[in-house]
């Protein structure tokens, strides 16, 4: 059974939405009690906001601000570029969760080297520190995107590779176990399209969206922390865990979250570097993809992290694309309900937050 109990967990790029999701479900114990969780990222103000949130929950004063290194939860600024800042962050840590990325797709397109910089050269770092230094870490788990696979745009191209870095890590590296997980767009994270929406309609329109037909993967931050959780637990060397995770189109979500408001709907055309649909397993690793439990895992290419005994069926016979079991509009209400992300769930949940 997989257990944090007594561990030291470092979080690179801890501070953004998924980082801060895990941090939070791993102090509340869910795999155990860690002995340390590093949160490490370049964004003082990121790292205030959050420290203070969960100091707030322990006293009401900054005073226990400078014991920073004694709670539990540590914050350590650094960028994952540097190597140095890596190497001080990992040396005495037993698991590392890498959340750091340049993740803005038209970003990322101006400015292709600084996606390089941080999603393949970070990856580089971490994977050289621990082999140059011998560090004793157990388990290195990538979080990846739908758009790393079969990529057409810079962010998924250097995504694409940041997975494979991490996969090959395991032949250079067979102590540490390196693994990924890939999914699509996590519902309303940080620069993802629902905060945009909700802002649009709040200013009374109009709401803004790419192309109605377009579609995309969604889940919830929680459905994210559960993937990574799932990995940490059950994956093999060089294996990336995929969640079998709806598609909604992106006209139905401006519709779902209009709902009976008279805003208008404007098309602006597709981004630089968008695909129409995702994809998340390609044709080519249908043929190494298998299902365990609620999550397709595709194992690695190379022979060396193969097991020939395995006999685990293939799960798929075509590519899973976002354009394959989209929700129409009724179940992309009940999706945004079920994760309280209508408009009125939001404006409720700001409000609590102002009186508390």
């Amino acid at each position: 059974m997989f257990s944090l109990d007594n561990k030291r967990i470092l979080v690179i790029g801890g501070t953004g939405s998924m980082g801060r999701a895990f941090v939070h479900r791993i102090l509340n114990g869910e795999l155990g009690t860690p002995k340390k969780i590093i949160v490490f990222s370049r964004d003082e103000a990121k790292q205030y906001e959050m420290r203070m949130a969960y100091l707030h929950k322990l006293v009401a004063t900054e005073e226990v601000i400078y014991r920073n290194f004694m709670n539990i939860l540590e914050f350590r600024i650094g960028d994952v570029r540097n190597y140095a800042d890596i190497c001080s962050a990992i040396k005495d840590v037993d698991i590392i969760v890498n959340a750091a990325a340049m993740k803005q797709v038209p970003t990322c397109e101006y400015f292709p080297l600084q996606a390089v910089l941080t999603n393949c050269i970070g990856a580089s770092n971490i994977v050289h520190a621990i082999h140059e230094n011998s560090y004793p870490v157990d388990t290195v788990i990538a979080i990846s995107t739908d758009k790393a696979c079969k990529p057409i745009n810079v962010m998924g191209m250097t995504k694409s590779i940041q997975e494979r870095i991490f996969i090959a890590a395991n032949i250079l590296i067979p102590k540490t176990r390196f693994i990924c997980v890939r999914y699509g767009n996590v519902l309303a994270s940080r620069g993802s399209v629902i905060p945009l929406f909700h802002e649009q309609i709040r200013n009374k329109g109009p709401v803004t969206i790419t192309v109605p037909e377009m579609t995309r993967f969604l889940l919830s931050l929680n459905d994210a922390v559960d993937t990574v959780f799932a990995a940490l637990r059950d994956a093999r060397p060089g294996e990336t865990f995929v969640p079998n995770a709806p598609s909604a189109t992106a006209l139905n979500i401006a519709k779902a979250l209009i709902n009976s408001r008279e805003i208008e709907i404007k098309i602006i055309g597709i981004r630089p570097g968008e695909k129409m649909h995702e994809i998340i397993v390609s044709e080519e690793e249908i043929n190494h993809c298998v299902k365990r439990g609620d999550y397709y895992v595709i194992r690695p290419m190379l022979p060396e992290l193969r097991d020939p005994g395995d006999s685990e069926p293939n799960a798929l016979t075509k590519e899973f694309s976002s354009a394959d079991r989209v929700l129409d509009l009724e179940g992309t209400v009940v999706l945004l309900k079920k994760h309280r992300l209508m408009i009125e769930d939001v404006d409720l949940r700001q409000e609590k937050e102002l009186l508390r």
